[in-house]
Formats: C-alpha cells, sequence, structure tokens
C-alpha cells in the first residue's frame, strides 16, 4: 500500500511538472535570439484557468497529515474560536462579510495549485532546480563565483535568528546587526578610499542611475548632461539610461579617452567610469577626474571591492562617488541577486546620499551605541522633493559581506585577490602562447582575448566543456577569475583555448618561468596603480580569523538583536534552501539553456502571481517594493506615451499615502498632486473627483494603497478607479497591504490596473534586518507590452520599457520562497492566512481599544489587517508613542510602526502566523504599559524620570547600586519584569535610549575606536 501511495505522489508530481514546462507565460529568450515577444496577456489567463480548473480532492485517509497550512497559520481551530466569539462573531464568512465591502468581494476561488506538504514541495523543487547546468562560470560583468565561508552561510544566511530580523529602527534591540553594517560602511570606505559610505543599495546598476541623479542634484538640477564610458558594464548603462529619461538627464556614452568633453562642459553634471571596466582594462583616470572637476562636475567610479585591495582606490586618484556589487564578498550568484551593493562618496555629498546610514550615537549612560541616521527615511519627509525613493537596503547580504571581511581580514582578503591576479597573469601568458591575443595591458581578473580563428567556435568549445564565457563580437570573448577557481579548471579552460591537435601550454612552466610563487606573487600592474594605502586596520576586522572565534563574535552579535526567535515582529517569513548549488551558482547571464529549471519556477510564480492578483502579466524584476512603484508608474507612462499622449504626466496621491508613493511618482517623471482625506481617514472622494476633472487631459495615474493606510477598507474604492478612468488615467495599486487579499478580493478584480507586492511580507520572503525584499508588478493585459525588458538577456517586446535593476529577473535566487509559498499553501489555504491576517487584527484591536483609542474603523468598527492607535492625548503628561516604543523593549517585543501614517500613533499589523497566545502576550503588554501610563497621570510616577521615559533597561542600569534606585519612582522588579512571564525568557537590550539628535550633530559612520568600548 505505502508502494502505491509513493507512486501515487509522484505520478501527481511529474504530471504537475509536465503542465509547468508545458504552459509557459512567456518564450524564454535565447541567448543567441533577437527579444521575444510575450504571449497575448489573454491566452495566458485563459491557460491559466484550464490549468487549474479541477477541484480540490477530497481528504482520505491517505491524505498528508502535516500541511503547510497547519504550521503557517498561527491560531489553532480552537483560539479562532474563541477570537471570533471575543468579537461577538459566529465565524469567518461573519468576520469578512463584516469587514470588507460586499462590492469589491470576490466569490472565485483561486485556481491555483492544491496544497502540497512541505516534504513533496521540496522534492519537486529539486527536480525542477536539477534541471538547471551548473557550468563554471567566466562570465563577470560584475557577478563572481564565490566560496562562502560555512561558519557565515550556517550561522547567517540559515540562521532566523539573522534572517528574520525587522528593520532597525529601534536600535536598542538591533545593536548586533547595526554593528555588523558599521563594519560593512567602515571595509567599504577603507576600500574605497572615500569619507563615507552607506549600508547598502539594491544592486550595481541602481546604485550608478542614483549617483547620477546625485550629480544632477549637486548641480541645483541645472546640468542635465551625464557621460557613461562605454566600457562600463552594459547592464549598467541600461539602468542609468533607464532613470535618466524621466528626470529628461541625457545621458552621453562614448570613450572617455577621445571623448570632447569641451563641447559639453556647461551641461556635464559628472561621469561615470569602470574601474577596471568591463572589459578588463586598469585606466588612469587621475587626468580625466581633474578635468571634469575643472568644469564643476563629479567623477562617478563603479568599481570592484576585491581589486581596490590591489589598486590604487578611486578616492585616492579623485573620484567623489564609489559604488559597485560587494557579492564577491562571499554571496552566491544566485542568478542575478540578492547581493548588496556599496555606495560611498566625499564627506561633502553625505547629506545627498541615498539609502541607509548607520551611525555612531550614544545612550543615556554615555555609552556608544549604534543607529540610522541622517536621510535614511528622506522619501517619508521629501515626499514629492526627494531625489531617491530608497526606502529599503540589502542588510542581509551586507552582514554577509562584512562577515566575510571580518573572516579573512586585511592579510587574507589580499592573498585572495593576490591569487585571483596571479591565476590571470598566468592565464594571459598561457593564452598568448596558444596563439591568441590579449587586448589589455594593464588587468586585475578580467581578460579581454581575440581569438585567433574566430570567438564562435570557442565559445561552442567552451559550452561543451561545461564553461561559460563571455562573448564580446564574433573575433573576442572575455574570462574573468575569482576565488573558486582552482588548478585543475584553470587547465581545463586553457585546453578550451588551446587549437586542436596543438600542445596544450603548461601553466605551471609558466608559473615558474614568471617566478610567480604565493611568496613572489605577480608583478604586472603598473606602478601607478598600485595601492600602497593600508585598508581594515581596525581590530575588529583583525580578530576572528579561526571558526571558532568567528563563530562567538556571530553570535555574539545575533544575542544583541531581538528576531522572529524571541517574540513577534512586523512581518512574517518562512525560509527554505535558497542555498541549493543548482539555485546559488548560476550566473545571470547564463544562456538559457542552462536555467531551465530557473524559468520553469519563475513561469509558475508569474502565473500565480498573475491569478492572484487578478492580472494578466507579471515582471519579476523590480528588486524591492519601491523599484515596483517605479517600475509601474514608468509602465504606465510608456502606456501613454505608447499611444501618443504625451502630455498625461499628473499623479494623483492621497496625502495618507506611503513617503515612497510621491517620491516614486516624481522619479517616474511625474506631477504630484495631492488628494485629500476625510477625518476617519477614508478617501475624499469629492476632492478625488474635482482634481480628476481638474487635471483630465494630463491624468496620468492615481496611486492608492489598499486596504487603506489607516487599516480600512473603503467602500469606495471602486468609485475611485471609475473617476480615475472616465478621465483617461490609471490606477496604480500599493501592494504594501495584499496580505488583506488574497482569495477575498484582488487588485485586478478593485479595478486597479497595475499593482507591485511585497514579496518579503505578503509572500514570505524574510525581512533580513532590513533587506532582501523583492517587488514584483502585476499588470492588466493594456500594460503587458511595457513592462521592463532587459538588454543582455532580451525577454521583452519593442515596446518594453528599459530595465528597472541590473539583473533580468531581480533577486531571483529568493523567489523559490514565494513559489514554495503559494504551492504549498494552495487557494484555499492563502485565503485561510488571509482571513487570519483579519481575525488577529480585529481580535488585537478588540481587546486593546478597551484601553486606547482606535484611531480609523469601517461603519461595523472593524479594522483590517492593521489598527492605528492613538497616543497623542497622553501628551498632556509628557508621554509619547517613542516611549510606549522604548518600553515595549523590556516587555521583550519590538515596537509596532510609530507616528505612521498619523505622527504619535502606533500602528498594529499582526501577521497570520501568530498564534492567540503570542497576541495575547503583546496585548498584555500594551495594557499593562497603559497601567503605567495612568500612573504618570495619577502622579504616582513624575512626568520626567519614569519607567517609560527611562526606558529600556539594560541590565547594566539594573545592576546599578542600590542609592541609585532609589531615587527611583519604581523598582528594579517593574523596570525588568513588568510581567510574571518574563522571569522565564527575555532578551534585555545591550544600550540604553539612544540620543539621535546627538548622532546627527557628531556624524560617526564608521567602526568607532576600541578605546570607546572600554
Amino acid at each position: 500500500m505505502l508502494a502505491n501511495i509513493a507512486q501515487r505522489n509522484a505520478r501527481r508530481m511529474a504530471a504537475s511538472i509536465q503542465r509547468i514546462t508545458a504552459t509557459p507565460i512567456i518564450a524564454a529568450a535565447r541567448s543567441t535570439a533577437q527579444p521575444v515577444k510575450a504571449t497575448s496577456p489573454l491566452s495566458i489567463r485563459s491557460a491559466l484557468r484550464s490549468f487549474h480548473s479541477e477541484k480540490p480532492p477530497a481528504r482520505t485517509v491517505f491524505s498528508p497529515l502535516d500541511t503547510f497550512v497547519r504550521r503557517h497559520n498561527g491560531p489553532s481551530q480552537g483560539e479562532i474560536k474563541e477570537m471570533l466569539s471575543a468579537i461577538g462573531l459566529k465565524d469567518m464568512d461573519g468576520l469578512t462579510g463584516k469587514t470588507i465591502p460586499d462590492r469589491i468581494r470576490s466569490t472565485r476561488a483561486l485556481a491555483l495549485d492544491h496544497g502540497f506538504t512541505e516534504k513533496e514541495v521540496l522534492e519537486r523543487l529539486k527536480h525542477i532546480a536539477s534541471k538547471n547546468k551548473v557550468f563554471k562560470n567566466y562570465i563577470g560583468m560584475g557577478y563572481t563565483d564565490v566560496v562562502v565561508p560555512n561558519v557565515i552561510l550556517r550561522n547567517v544566511m540559515e540562521n532566523p535568528g539573522w534572517y528574520t530580523q525587522y528593520t532597525p529602527y529601534q536600535p536598542e534591540i538591533a545593536q548586533g546587526r547595526l554593528e555588523s553594517l558599521i563594519n560593512y560602511q567602515t571595509m567599504v570606505t577603507d576600500l574605497t578610499g572615500m569619507s563615507i559610505a552607506n549600508a547598502s543599495l539594491l544592486d550595481e546598476g541602481t546604485a550608478a542611475a542614483e549617483a547620477m541623479i546625485m550629480c544632477w542634484a549637486a548641480t541645483k538640477n541645472k546640468k542635465n548632461t551625464f557621460f557613461v564610458d562605454e566600457n562600463c558594464h552594459p547592464q549598467t548603462i541600461a539602468v542609468v539610461q533607464t532613470r535618466a529619461e524621466a528626470f529628461n538627464i541625457n545621458v552621453v556614452v562614448g570613450n572617455h579617452r577621445d571623448f570632447d568633453f569641451e563641447a559639453i562642459k556647461g551641461e556635464l553634471s559628472g561621469v561615470l567610469i569602470q574601474y577596471p571596466d568591463t572589459r578588463g582594462n586598469v585606466s588612469d583616470y587621475k587626468g580625466l577626474a581633474d578635468k571634469i572637476h575643472g568644469y564643476g562636475g563629479q567623477v562617478v567610479a563603479a568599481t570592484d571591492l576585491m581589486a581596490l585591495t590591489m589598486l590604487t582606490p578611486p578616492g585616492e586618484w579623485g573620484a567623489d562617488i564609489a559604488l559597485g556589487n560587494s557579492q564577491r564578498f562571499g554571496v552566491p550568484l544566485g542568478y542575478g541577486g540578492p547581493h548588496a551593493a556599496f555606495f560611498a562618496c566625499k564627506d561633502e555629498h553625505k547629506r545627498r546620499m541615498p539609502g541607509r546610514l548607520v551611525g555612531v550615537s550614544k545612550d543615556t549612560q554615555g555609552n556608544p551605541a549604534y543607529r540610522l541616521a541622517l536621510q535614511t527615511r528622506e522619501q517619508h519627509i521629501r515626499r514629492e522633493k526627494a531625489t531617491s525613493n530608497i526606502c529599503t537596503a540589502q542588510a542581509l547580504l551586507a552582514n554577509m559581506a562584512a562577515l566575510y571581511a571580518v573572516y579573512h581580514g586585511p592579510a587574507g582578503i589580499k592573498e585572495i585577490a593576490q591569487r585571483i591576479h596571479n591565476m590571470t597573469v598566468v592565464f594571459a601568458e598561457g593564452v598568448k602562447e596558444a596563439g591568441h591575443k590579449i587586448e589589455n595591458d594593464s588587468f586585475f581578473d578580467t581578460l579581454t582575448i581575440k581569438v585567433e580563428g574566430g570567438a564562435d567556435a570557442l565559445v561552442k568549445k567552451a559550452l561543451a566543456a561545461g564553461i561559460n564565457v563571455r562573448q564580446f563580437d564574433a573575433q573576442t570573448v572575455g574570462v574573468t577569475f575569482d576565488e573558486s577557481v582552482n588548478k585543475a579548471e584553470l587547465e581545463q579552460l586553457i585546453k578550451v583555448f588551446t587549437r586542436d591537435g596543438a600542445s596544450t601550454p603548461d601553466l605551471l612552466s609558466i608559473a615558474n618561468k614568471l617566478n610567480i610563487t604565493e611568496s613572489s606573487p605577480a608583478k604586472v600592474l603598473d606602478e601607478r596603480f598600485v595601492r600602497t594605502s593600508e585598508y581594515l586596520t581596525h581590530k575588529i576586522f583583525n580578530s576572528y580569523h579561526s571558526e571558532t572565534e568567528m563563530l562567538r563574535y556571530i553570535y555574539r552579535l545575533q544575542n544583541k538583536d531581538l528576531s522572529l526567535t524571541h517574540s513577534m515582529i512586523p512581518l512574517g517569513t518562512e525560509m527554505l534552501p535558497v542555498t541549493w548549488p543548482e539555485l546559488g551558482n548560476i550566473h545571470p547571464f547564463a544562456p538559457d539553456n542552462q536555467t531551465e529549471g530557473y524559468q520553469i519556477m519563475l513561469k509558475e510564480l508569474r502565473r500565480d502571481l498573475a491569478e492572484i492578483t487578478g492580472f494578466d502579466d507579471v515582471s519579476l524584476q523590480p528588486n524591492s517594493g519601491a523599484q515596483g512603484e517605479y517600475a509601474g508608474l514608468r509602465t504606465i507612462r510608456a502606456f501613454h506615451e505608447g499611444r501618443g499622449d504625451t502630455k498625461r504626466n499628473v499623479c494623483l496621491i492621497p496625502v495618507s499615502a506611503h513617503g515612497t508613493n510621491p517620491a516614486s511618482a516624481a522619479m517616474a517623471g511625474m506631477e504630484v498632486v495631492a488628494v485629500k482625506c476625510l477625518a476617519n481617514g477614508n478617501l475624499d472622494l469629492a476632492d478625488l473627483k474635482a482634481k480628476a476633472d481638474k487635471y483630465s487631459d494630463r491624468l496620468s495615474a492615481f496611486m492608492v494603497t489598499y486596504p487603506s493606510t489607516f487599516g480600512v477598507f473603503e467602500d469606495t474604492v471602486s468609485d475611485a478607479c471609475e473617476i480615475i478612468h472616465s478621465n483617461g488615467g490609471q490606477v496604480y495599486m500599493d501592494g504594501a497591504n495584499m496580505n488583506a487579499q488574497i482569495g477575498l478580493t484582488s487588485p485586478g478584480h478593485i479595478g486597479a490596473d497595475v499593482c507591485h507586492l511585497n514579496l518579503h511580507k505578503t509572500f514570505c520572503i524574510p525581512h533580513g534586518g532590513g533587506g532582501p525584499g523583492m517587488g514584483p508588478i502585476g499588470v492588466k493585459s493594456h500594460l503587458a507590452p511595457y513592462l521592463p525588458g532587459h538588454p543582455v538577456l532580451p525577454t521583452g517586446g519593442d515596446k518594453a520599457i528599459g530595465p528597472i535593476s541590473a539583473a533580468p529577473h531581480g533577486s531571483a535566487s529568493i523567489l523559490p520562497i514565494s513559489w514554495a509559498y503559494v504551492k504549498m499553501m494552495g487557494g484555499e489555504g492563502i485565503k485561510n492566512a488571509t482571513e487570519i491576517a483579519l481575525l488577529n487584527a480585529n481580535y488585537m484591536a478588540h481587546r486593546l481599544g478597551k484601553h486606547y483609542k482606535v484611531l480609523f474603523t469601517n461603519e461595523n468598527g472593524m479594522c483590517a489587517h492593521e489598527f492605528i492607535i492613538d497616543i497623542r492625548p497622553f501628551g498632556s503628561v509628557g508621554v509619547e508613542a517613542i516611549d510606549i516604543a522604548k518600553r515595549l523593549q523590556d516587555y521583550g517585543f519590538h515596537s509596532p510602526t510609530m507616528s505612521w501614517p498619523v505622527p504619535n500613533t502606533l500602528m498594529i499589523e499582526p501577521t497570520e502566523s501568530e498564534g492567540k497566545e503570542e497576541l495575547d502576550r503583546f496585548c498584555d503588554a500594551m495594557i499593562a504599559i497603559r497601567a503605567e501610563i495612568q500612573d504618570v497621570q495619577d502622579g504616582k510616577q513624575p512626568q520626567k524620570d519614569n519607567v517609560l521615559n527611562n526606558a529600556p533597561h539594560t541590565l547594566a542600569v539594573l545592576m546599578k547600586d542600590d542609592d541609585f534606585w532609589k531615587s527611583k519612582s519604581y523598582s528594579r522588579l517593574q523596570a525588568a519584569y513588568p510581567l510574571p512571564h518574563l522571569h522565564k525568557f527575555k532578551l534585555f537590550p545591550t544600550v540604553s535610549r539612544i540620543d539621535d539628535s546627538y548622532g546627527d550633530r557628531n556624524l560617526i559612520c564608521s567602526c568607532p575606536p576600541m578605546s570607546d568600548y572600554e
């Protein structure tokens, strides 16, 4: 019988896999073909419906019991009944009926695969991944194979104590990852020779685009020409060109050596060069930098951290900004991401620098402490005047890169770089012996080779040997070396370059002839390029070089941070083996016939997301939610322009919108017009109609968050969509709150034309301490032809906008998490998750509503998946939202979102993964804090120096002598253990409340001297 069950499961998996491969949503791009066009989106949807037409099978004695739905959704059936009863409801239908307006409810069941068990999905994913071919990659272009130290792989990348942490908005319980990010910033400033670096950006291409806007802003938006050297990586050039279009910046691509800069000097804001360049050449840019500075422009260097251990850093020859990809510092290829881009600049540009910046401040006890600094939430403050919509980072990957530098130290990294360079030098001589020509005069790890007999035959021979090289043209190829290459692989590669019948060059003899050994490395670089300055001199990079030492350091950092391993935090997560070699060791520009497994998975994920959102097609390229916003708005603009409607540039945005909305609209070249909200938080439909009518001939888009930013399903959202459409505009729905819609309604059903999805929220990609994320966009059929394309692996039609991200599929290696989540949940399971998210929020709002004012509910007194409690009434006794946020740390919780969208409030968003016991623990903490506030109101505690405004309390403070505690109006016990369950387990903050203003006034963004810790 068991054998029959196994055969049945195998048949079901095989049939499902066959269906996946037989029904592509978009034809795969061929490595040698022209761009292929998407199939008709309408046929995609019809194919999808027939693909998923069968009903879920009835459960039998053979049905698996341990389903993923049971493990993902927190509350038990008994708890669900208790919570429903507490809010006066009998069942889930009653909950959704009172929460979601009938007019936008969808009764159609989601046509998704039935929920698989985790074991089944892992087997299926392994089968799909096995279709990928893991070749040895020498393609380069900013991506290389790596050797991930196992101590980092096991204890960081695969450790929920690191990958589930929330963004460090509460720094007192985030000191571990903030210290690691300070290490990252120090590593970047040391290696680039710059004054200051941020805590990472999304990828090298978008970092270059940010640098271009920064140069333009430095001229007060007056100099509209930006020069890009033609020997930058092609994907970087394309992303820069895409970003420039909406700002009307003229991007000139040329060769810096012979370009006539005099002709454009009056309008030149900056230049972008690659160092070393995409063909491997190392050039002297000092003269160019002096010339550009003389014109009042900035110099941007896209560079390579490993190369900079040997090359003069950009900061020493005159660059103003340095950026690149830190992927080769121990982060897998992953078919393009996620990887942490680095970004550094001179001190005078620090207040224009995009992204998050970690700084050093002090706490109330005078101890050094880390926090996010300066313009880290610039887009929320400046909105449509912001020059960047960056709202996230690649924190998890930046931490891996930083720990790689800590583990190897300066000497170890220099040895790795020298070994890479040695191999490149030896191989270059071998290639010459084989009869080919090396076109590089100076190089680090990349060679451009003119192939005797033509490149096509050589590339074919390399592929037959399981090797990928880069082909420039019919005569020329490129090879890039990395730390993973061993002697046998090098010898295999030289055989590829050896003509049939000829003797293979002996690389060991060549090395001996050149006197290249570990103790006597290659010395072929021009002295102008050789680095003489020190780097990574701080003790932190010179202390933890054994696996035992590194293990303990990683866990010391981890133990300073609150994560999902301790208590509920904003947003949820699931993790699957994304580090499998079949997924992790794939180059983003590998030929399509090597990535069949990825293509199967990506096509099915696109199909499932299209079904969930009610759209016709999906692009997986945007690698953050803010990137998704930008991509969606650019797609809308391209649609209007494609119809000759070039005047449509007005974007209507509610005043309550997330700050990235107006920033993204401005980046897309739109004029932002604010729309009012009513006192109850709902959209002011009359104001929307008046402004839509006013700008009817120019209306491009309307951005709306649904459920609303205030946590309510507004009844008039479909009316709003109709108003926009009747005036010729398109509706963009911010997908931040999609986890309240799935299975009950959808953006497409409501009337939206495009929506981005936060896969790091609704679809369980872990938050990673502040990234990675993914922000795919779904669109209606009329917008599908305009979805982002890519120049290296063309996948879009002739109407496609340019690339949004450096890699064709964004951060592809984390997409298996969302793919597997949907497969394991199935249509009914994912609908049930939505219902439980609504139940959890309404249950908490019901409990807390007896102690705090819940600001916004619908006419039935219900919220959506989140709710806002008002802290403003306590301002009269000096208690603010920040005091509650810090006091929650003493109770073992991360604060909910603070002071947004309403100042001095808390927005609470439980996930479906939290059970009633954890929800009650949080509610008990908030109720206890309300009693502490009452003590202040009643005069039992002073308005200053009370348990709230002194929070959080560290062990060091709790251990102060009796005289200190006699001066307090509360006891040690109340400070440390305000509720009984905390005696069993508690995470103590390692620093007291941090002084934010001090940190901004005294900006330090690199590792402080060790004396500060003594």
